[in-house]
């Protein structure tokens, strides 16, 4: 069901025409019962842990249980539609990835606008993605990566979880900015794609840190650099700490809630969220994840995620990508 324009201004009037007492006693009885976390991947991923830890802390901070929802499917839009589509009172949170910005160009047609039906509240972290080779190449830098596919144009095979997947779309940034010609092979799901990369069957791919870690520490992939402006805590060393070009950035995650969420609501929860990121306990946590913090106002991430709409649209349109 999409959400009309229309509609959404009727109900910004409607908030703002109540007393401004009411308003005040709603923000200060809130959380008044257990908050939803909707995501819109299967258990067991780095998703799925990021929104387990988060929920557990934010809980002790709001002092109400923060029960975490899995709604896998259609690339994430699922998960966003079930927030678009829940009332905007703040107990419905969307934990979001790259994939809803580049799924706002990806599809043709999509039941809600990510940019207009639902607003940043708190951002929690960054992955950034790594990489990685088969060790039988002989490439070991970024800079030998780009001489080989320009010396051997469409002779590299860049694997990927899927057509329009962060993992995809990174490569296909990186190509955009480097003018290198490499195949797409997309599998159905990073661990298929990571098996072909170790077996030698492709050549390259741009993997999250946290699922190619211990393959690169093992020797069964060589990791060229991350996708971050800083090297890896997780994969330190000369071999696999370099950097990739600064505008080539990883995965980003952060947690919206509705367009029609009072702003009394949202402010609750980003506090509580910038104070779990200043906990000692938690960046500890987060570090050994390859991840690093995204601490700020509701303002700074609708910022971001406006900036990242508009650079991801860019690379779908440059790769030509479209959903399976």
């Amino acid at each position: 069901m999409k959400l009309p324009r229309r509609r959404f201004l009727q109900l910004a009037a409607g908030a703002a025409a109540l007393p401004a007492v009411t308003r005040m006693a709603a923000a200060q009885s809130y959380p008044a019962r257990p908050l939803r976390m909707i995501i819109g991947y299967p258990p067991g991923g780095s998703a799925d842990i990021t929104a387990r830890l988060t929920g557990q802390w934010l809980s002790e901070r709001l002092g109400q249980p923060v029960v975490i929802e899995s709604r896998p499917g259609a690339a994430t839009n699922l998960a966003t539609e079930a927030v678009v589509r829940a009332p905007g009172d703040g107990y419905t949170l969307l934990l979001v990835a790259p994939a809803n910005a580049i799924n706002a160009t990806l599809y043709d047609k999509l039941s809600f606008n990510f940019l207009r039906d639902i607003v940043p509240v708190a951002g929690i972290i960054r992955f950034p993605n790594v990489v990685v080779v088969n060790p039988s190449l002989p490439i070991k830098t970024i800079p030998e990566l780009i001489a080989y596919a320009k010396a051997n144009p469409g002779k590299l095979n860049m694997a990927s979880s899927g057509n329009g997947s962060t993992i995809h779309m990174s490569g296909e940034l990186f190509k955009m900015l480097t003018g290198i010609n490499m195949v797409h092979v997309p599998y159905r799901g990073g661990a298929p794609a990571l098996t072909d990369l170790i077996a030698g069957q492709v050549h390259v791919m741009f993997d999250n840190v946290p699922t190619s870690a211990e393959h690169i520490k093992a020797g069964k992939l060589r990791g060229l650099a991350v996708t971050s402006t800083t090297r890896s805590g997780v994969l330190a060393g000369p071999a696999h700490g370099g950097r990739c070009p600064a505008r080539l950035r990883g995965e980003r995650v952060v947690r919206l809630g509705r367009a029609d969420t009072p702003g009394e609501v949202i402010d609750a929860v980003n506090k509580a969220m910038n104070a779990v990121l200043a906990d000692p306990k938690a960046q500890a946590r987060f570090a050994e994840l390859g991840a690093s913090l995204l601490p700020g106002s509701p303002a700074d991430f609708g910022k971001l995620l406006a900036d990242e709409t508009e650079k991801w649209g860019k690379v779908v349109k440059f790769s030509g990508a479209k959903p399976d």
